[in-house]
């Protein structure tokens, strides 16, 4: 089958993840490959994922192999495959641009970003020197400059590109137009968890919704101690974060949806001792039969990084079938069942349908 050749821009956590991930599903087989919504997908297993190139601004991870970069400070997320081989790929310094929030510098180096001082490099020429076929974007909440540049950079490389932060490329028609027009497939906009916040609260008010419960108001606040957070505490950055978490509860309300006022999702503060670990608080007040009142409070403690990588293994698996197929422009299926903001939203069992018809070809995207 042959390897797909990616490229990332964000030596983080979630590179971390998906990176151990690769090496980590390695050494098993289906029967005990724990974690993955799909083990093969068109013939291709996690082992066929090779990096081939990687985009950062820490100086403490640019000019490194990228076995080394992804456990490099200040990456928290949990290591559970320590034993990463040499890779042979240099990080390379990219444009900063709007990519590091200025409050970022007022914080401990160990828990905060530190610039490289050095030139950036040319992304589009290192994506083709290295025949990178898809980039995918882990760059911070609010780089709207930097995901666009980076954005453009894959269109001038011929590069398919899968956006898995909330700046809307896949979701916004020109950017997806583009795309369309340059023949390269496109995924996104901003990745779910396997079982996350999103997903979770989506879930559950599809079940209020089949069960028949008026739904009146809910909130999701979200605590957390990696950078993600830390970059969130700048509220400037939110905008978009915000509508796209919003609009995933929203879209299955349909005609019902709740007024801005009744419904509250966002982060809710950094907590440094947590690390990686993300604490979701939940609550969804509604009515039952006569209109009695009733609750229901949740709470969800689940490592951030890797549950988004269990997303994004299958996001590059369908984007390399979509490169063989010929197919350009955005991905509805599997947009819509890893990300918050796909192009189209489909409840979620329908996505998961709807992914399964388009590995086996029986729908276009």
């Amino acid at each position: 089958m042959g390897k797909i050749k990616i490229a990332i821009i964000g030596v983080g956590n979630c590179a971390s993840s998906l990176i151990q991930g690769i090496y980590y599903y390695t050494e098993k087989d289906e029967k005990d490959a724990i974690g993955l919504m799909h083990w093969d997908i068109g013939g291709y297993k996690p082992e066929d994922i090779e990096v081939v190139a990687a985009f950062d601004v820490d100086k403490r991870k640019v000019g490194k192999d990228l076995s080394e970069a992804i456990f490099a400070p200040p990456n928290c997320t949990k290591i559970f495959c320590e034993n990463i081989p040499r890779m042979d790929v240099e990080v390379s310094m990219g444009p900063v641009l709007d990519g590091v929030a200025p409050h970022m510098n007022e914080y401990d180096e160990k828990y905060t970003f530190s610039v490289a001082d050095e030139e950036p490099v040319d992304v589009v020429e290192v994506l083709e020197d290295n025949d990178a076929e898809m980039l995918l974007n882990y760059l911070p909440v609010g780089s709207e400059k930097a995901t666009r540049y980076y954005a453009k950079c894959a269109l001038e490389a011929g590069t398919a590109f899968i956006n898995n932060m909330p700046v809307f490329i896949a979701s916004d028609p020109n950017w997806a137009s583009r795309f369309e027009k340059a023949g390269l497939p496109v995924i996104g906009d901003d990745i779910k968890a396997q079982i996350g916040a999103t997903i979770t609260h989506r879930t559950l008010t599809q079940l209020f919704k089949k069960r028949g419960v008026k739904l009146d108001r809910t909130y999701q606040l979200n605590t957390g101690g990696n950078t993600d957070f830390l970059n969130m505490l700048n509220r400037d950055r939110l905008h978009s974060k915000k509508k796209s978490k919003t609009e995933a509860v929203q879209s299955i309300l349909g005609d019902e949806r709740l007024d801005p006022e009744n419904i509250h999702i966002g982060p809710s503060d950094y907590v440094p001792w947590q690390k990686d670990n993300k604490v979701c608080y939940l609550r969804m007040e509604g009515r039952i039969f006569g209109d009695v009142p009733m609750n229901l409070e949740l709470r969800l403690s689940v490592e951030d990084s890797p549950n988004s990588a269990g997303c994004v293994i299958d996001a590059i698996r369908c984007c390399k079938l979509a490169l063989k197929r010929g197919i350009a422009g955005p991905l509805t299926s599997i947009s819509a069942y890893t990300m918050k903001h796909p192009p189209i939203q489909y409840p979620d069992n329908e996505a998961a349908k709807l992914v399964d018809k388009f590995i086996t070809g029986e729908i276009e995207r």
